[in-house]
């Protein structure tokens, strides 16, 4: 009587017990992946996930797998996400965080080959910040870069997201309006981080864009040496006062016709100047946040780079360029106080967001495709997943000075 009664309840403990570890394995999260040669992981594919990545409820956050890592065929690979919240699908992980999804999230990308051993792996934090961080406040921003800023799309694009918190009041500054609508920055074609420093005409912040000195270089005497003077600048186009945000989205031109041999004295050539962009900035307002821009990798064909957009540079030649400044990048920025990092170059589609058009596939043929035409500069779409990117890194920032408060 008594072992009739004594082994069903501790089948009972036994199976309350299982429950309760269960759950509590929920609580925390799913557990780590475990997969074959797991300890030879050696990153040979250098991968290069930021520290955060970063998305806001109600808008489209991506990490697409071929813009973070040096390969050329995805398809020999398995990209495994763990992460608690959204979706692994083909091409990418993607998000479109919810109001409850709000927090801090562990997030580890893991690439396998195919004999199902780990090849790279890198761990990073999803922080999805509330749409309504920076209510009530009144802030200004400038936006620093080539000729992805000088298309004005993204700026466009988040000055539009900014109307859409009520009560957040975005006032958008430089001296360049190539849109003619109001969508200030200081974007010019072509330009290069050493041109910013360097680049010293009379006809700086007026007249032809493409006669232009950098718009923070100043001389009130023809002898003197012109000197950056970021207060001087901020007189004139800010009332006097810092920006709160200023972003810096520069590197494809310094980079584009770079070669292996030629790519690390490039690389230390713009680290330098960036370097002398952020300084000029800091020193005179402590308090404004900068954010450095990830350059976005190319459009995903080749077709593209054999157009007058293009010529003189491979695809593979110009992804092996743009990966390893961001890398590098990465590396000097990470750890440091004076900036943070924009995940830029996560969140851009470049099968579908680059500019395509339809075409005959050979002239002895009626049978039409559509062909990438242009090899660095996004389409409209592209532009607004660059913009996606700013917007909820900016946002990020405004929730964490709310809390030092």
């Amino acid at each position: 009587m008594r072992n009739r009664l004594f082994f069903p309840i501790l089948l009972c403990f036994f199976l309350s017990n299982s429950n309760l570890k269960e759950n509590q394995i929920h609580a925390q999260g799913n557990p780590d992946p475990v997969y074959n040669n797991d300890s030879a992981a050696n990153n040979e594919l250098r991968l290069i996930l930021p520290d955060v990545i970063y998305a806001v409820p109600g808008i489209e956050t991506n990490v697409y797998f071929e813009n973070v890592v040096q390969m050329i065929n995805r398809a020999n690979y398995v990209f495994d996400i763990y992460c608690t919240v959204g979706h692994t699908q083909n091409e990418r992980w993607t998000i479109t965080p919810k109001d409850h999804e709000v927090g801090e999230y562990p997030f580890e990308l893991v690439i396998l080959n195919q004999k199902n051993q780990v090849v790279g792996r890198q761990k990073s934090k999803l922080r999805i910040t509330p749409y309504e961080a920076g209510v009530g406040k009144h802030i200004s921003f400038l936006m620093m870069g080539d000729s992805l800023t000088h298309a004005s799309t993204y700026p466009a694009h988040v000055l539009k997201l900014s109307k859409n918190t009520k009560g957040l009041e975005m006032k958008l500054i430089g001296s360049h309006d190539p849109s003619e609508k109001g969508i200030l920055h200081e974007g010019y074609g072509g330009w290069t981080a050493v041109r910013f420093v360097t680049h010293f005409t009379e006809t700086a912040r007026t007249g032809n864009y493409r006669k232009r000195g950098s718009p923070f270089l100043y001389r009130d005497q023809p002898d003197e040496k012109p000197k950056l003077d970021f207060a001087r600048y901020c007189k004139e186009y800010n009332d006097s006062k810092p920006p709160d945000f200023v972003t810096i989205f520069l590197g494809p031109n310094d980079v584009y016709r770079c070669t292996d041999q030629t790519i690390d004295q490039t690389v230390d050539t713009v680290i330098k100047h960036l370097d002398i962009l952020i300084k000029m900035i800091h020193s005179h307002s402590a308090e404004t946040n900068i954010g450095l821009m990830l350059p976005v990798p190319a459009s995903a064909s080749q077709d593209a780079f054999g157009t007058s957009s293009g010529r003189r540079q491979t695809r593979w030649q110009y992804k092996r360029n743009q990966h390893q400044l961001v890398e590098r990048m990465l590396s000097h920025y990470r750890a440091s106080k004076l900036v943070s990092i924009v995940p830029t170059h996560l969140n851009i589609d470049t099968v579908h967001n680059y500019p395509m058009k339809e075409m005959l596939s050979n002239s002895q043929t009626e049978v039409k495709i559509f062909r990438q035409y242009n090899a660095v500069h996004p389409a409209s779409t592209g532009y607004r997943q660059i913009g996606d990117s700013v917007f909820c890194w900016m946002k990020a920032r405004l929730a964490e000075t709310e809390k030092k408060k």
